[in-house]
């Protein structure tokens, strides 16, 4: 069997690392923030090429934060794309701020910058673009929309670490960045985990204070906060597996690269890199109008798959009250029906990835044997 991923392989390369530094942790009892998480957000900063980072308990909660930070509330509206994790969305709804979606590229699957000067409104606050499975949006041109009209640009980087735009780092072009470190993440914590990097000190001083119930010192609350901090325990795993995250990149990107080299002329419809992207293959999502006969058969094969995701929000039950309906957003609703995930994890070698392409490929070509026929 194929894994979609496999942690017990990377735990397993980097073993002894993470358990000295769980050690030390677990001597000091500095549970709670404290010096490993203080210098993993240093660490990690830098690494984005931002000066602040904010280390907090989930993306979730840094895109909430990032979000208060930069004033956004009751009445205001934030531009964001509905192809996305629920948490884009619902990390603005908490704010008590509208999502106003505009559709997708639909080589990108990213936010389509064409699409925004129409969505804002004298109501809009921000907009939050995603960089989606890995692969940056179209930054250049959201970032000048954003700047002529007096817009906070936060970018949602949860499945982007190390991703480059034209060689700036995923997180470190709009106003604020917003990570998470999810298990399955390209940088993942051995349990939850967020970060929100940025070069604005302000910024910086509010989600300190809103991430620790919202005191400037301890007992003295400035602000009406949340309990969002990160774990010293994450802190101190995460420092050791960001001095492996280029490496591991490198192989991602060499998965990504012996997939497309298979797929080459066979009529898959394989992820596009953008020109201007590093992409950092979080997620190698091909496309299909039988996925869920090519999941099933897949399976049955021996190959892991999954699908991120399978229903766009605007037409998810829960944000019905938004008033969007079916047709609104095609790009977004095509790709949401075609998507399918492989295998991909800096541990997959080159014989499973020969596996996937073998079995992806024989789907392929019966599928086009039974269209010709019909």
């Amino acid at each position: 069997m194929v894994p979609f991923v496999d942690l017990k392989a990377q735990y397993a390369s980097i073993k002894g690392e993470v358990d000295t530094a769980i050690g030390r942790v677990l001597e000091s009892c500095q549970f709670t923030l404290g010096p490993e998480v203080g210098a993993f957000e240093t660490e990690f900063s830098a690494y984005c090429g931002a000066t602040q980072g904010i280390a907090v308990n989930s993306g979730t909660s840094a895109l909430h934060l990032a979000l208060l930070a930069a004033g956004v509330g009751p009445g205001d509206e934030v531009i964001t794309v509905p192809f996305t994790f629920v948490a884009t969305v619902s990390a603005i709804c908490y704010t008590g701020a509208t999502p106003v979606f505009v559709d997708i590229d639909p080589q990108s699957l990213t936010m389509d910058p064409t699409q925004i000067a129409a969505a804002i409104t004298d109501r809009t606050k921000a907009i939050l673009p995603v960089h989606l499975y890995g692969q940056t949006a179209d930054m250049d041109p959201i970032l000048a929309i954003a700047r002529a009209r007096g817009l906070v640009v936060i970018e949602d980087a949860a499945q982007a670490h190390g991703a480059e735009y034209n060689g700036r780092r995923a997180g470190s072009m709009g106003d604020m960045g917003c990570f998470s470190f999810y298990p399955g993440k390209n940088l993942g914590a051995y349990g939850e985990g967020g970060m929100v990097v940025t070069d604005n000190p302000e910024f910086t001083r509010t989600i300190r204070m809103l991430r620790d119930w919202g005191a400037e010192k301890k007992y003295e609350h400035v602000l009406k906060g949340y309990n969002y901090r990160m774990e010293g325990l994450q802190g101190a795993v995460l420092r050791v597996k960001l001095r492996h995250l280029e490496t591991w990149t490198q192989a991602r990107r060499s998965a990504a690269a012996r997939y497309d080299r298979i797929f080459s002329g066979s009529g898959v419809s394989a992820p596009i890199e953008m020109s201007y992207a590093r992409h950092v293959y979080h997620v190698y999502a091909i496309r299909t109008q039988r996925r869920q006969s090519w999941q099933d058969a897949l399976q049955q094969r021996g190959v892991s798959t999954g699908i991120h995701y399978p229903i766009p929000i605007h037409l998810l039950p829960a944000f019905a009250d938004l008033g969007y309906v079916e047709g609104q957003f095609p790009h977004s609703e095509r790709a949401a029906a075609e998507v399918l995930s492989l295998p991909m994890f800096p541990e997959l070698t080159a014989t499973q990835s020969a596996e996937v392409g073998d079995a992806v490929i024989a789907l392929a070509q019966e599928s086009r044997a039974c269209a010709a026929t019909a």
